[in-house]
């Protein structure tokens, strides 16, 4: 029987993810041969010790729950909307962290970002260099460990969710609103399709049919059959936003959307006992004026975290704390004050 809800939000690792029910007919792919998912991302040297203690120590709330499941089962990417602060590029951790789908691949936009950036970089010119030194450029890999387009060319972190792993990677696309306004609708065909073509890889087709291609984030190579490549289990996709632009109706109707919001008093208080163990009196004292203080203005989670560990790692007096307090949870939307020289 398939398994609801695949993801619990309880951050206990297991492998639920087998227990998936096949996909939709129109959100079925069939990629080449399977590839091995990279190994647990909590565990990975790739991973950093923040991003493992967001994964370890996210509290899921029940609706986040429920859409994470929605998108997995329907294979549609994930758009988590929020004020800063509210979880939304942890989210995508904390999955990938209980469903062992390895390390999280993350493609952080800027207004530069372009779909290309995203799914591959090819650098003509160290290959130039290297045909120099070798001799003439190749259309495909040669005995000479610099001959080969694929020498010079690295998958992104969408092209590497792409790649068709047994069980699907997880990708975090962080802040889409800073985006070019083209960028949405580039990614419209990606995720639909779930399928991609590297144009230099399908001209060198003809000499060789494979190419091994590294990927993002590691070294390791894998193979891409006659420069396409197509997924065979659609990538867990995390696409974050704080609100700062509007989306395409077409874009928005491809993806599941999740508004996080502010939590609330017993969230909080969880949020706190997961990162810093059981709230005292002080620490409830200071929850507390955070919740009244966030109905005036944008404040963040973490804001509140850093104030209640200097409550109990620096032996101040409780009128400098209450100072300091303040200082630490300014609003978000305040430019903060500069000293005179």
């Amino acid at each position: 029987m398939p398994l609801w809800p695949v993801y619990t939000g309880t951050n206990e690792p297991h492998d639920g993810i087998t227990q998936l029910p096949p996909p939709p007919p129109w959100r079925a792919f069939d990629g080449g041969p399977a590839l091995d998912t990279p190994a647990d991302g909590d565990d990975s040297s790739a991973t950093s010790p923040d991003r493992r203690h967001r994964a370890r120590t996210y509290q899921a709330t029940e609706r986040s729950v429920q859409l994470v499941n929605a998108a997995l089962y329907l294979r549609r990417p994930l758009l988590v909307t929020g004020p800063p602060g509210t979880g939304k590029s942890s989210l995508a951790y904390a999955v990938a962290r209980e469903l062992r789908l390895g390390p999280v691949l993350r493609w952080n936009i800027t207004s530069r970002s372009t779909l290309h950036d995203g799914l591959y970089q090819y650098d003509p010119l160290s290959r130039l260099y290297a045909a120099r030194r070798t001799g003439e450029p190749k259309e495909g890999p040669g005995p000479g460990p610099e001959s080969g387009i694929e020498d010079h060319l690295r998958l992104g972190p969408l092209g590497t969710a792409l790649l068709p792993y047994a069980r699907p990677r997880a990708l975090l696309i962080d802040e889409i609103d800073k985006s070019d306004l083209d960028l949405p609708n580039d990614l419209l065909n990606i995720l639909e399709e779930g399928q991609y073509e590297i144009p230099e890889l399908v001209r060198a087709a003809r000499h060789t049919s494979d190419a091994q291609v590294m990927v993002d984030g590691t070294d390791a190579r894998v193979p891409v059959a006659r420069g396409r490549v197509r997924c065979r289990a659609f990538p867990f996709v995390v696409l974050t936003s704080n609100g700062e632009r509007e989306f395409p109706p077409a874009f928005l109707r491809r993806c599941v959307t999740l508004r996080l919001r502010q939590p609330d008093d017993g969230h909080l208080a969880g949020i706190v006992r997961a990162h810093l163990g059981e709230p005292d009196d002080y620490a409830q004292t200071l929850i507390t004026r955070f919740l009244s203080r966030a109905s005036g203005g944008d404040l963040a989670t973490d804001q509140l975290l850093n104030a209640i560990y200097l409550a109990g790692a620096s032996g101040l007096a409780a009128d400098s704390l209450d100072e300091l307090a303040e200082e630490l949870m300014p609003y978000l939307s305040e430019a903060p004050e500069t000293d005179a020289f």
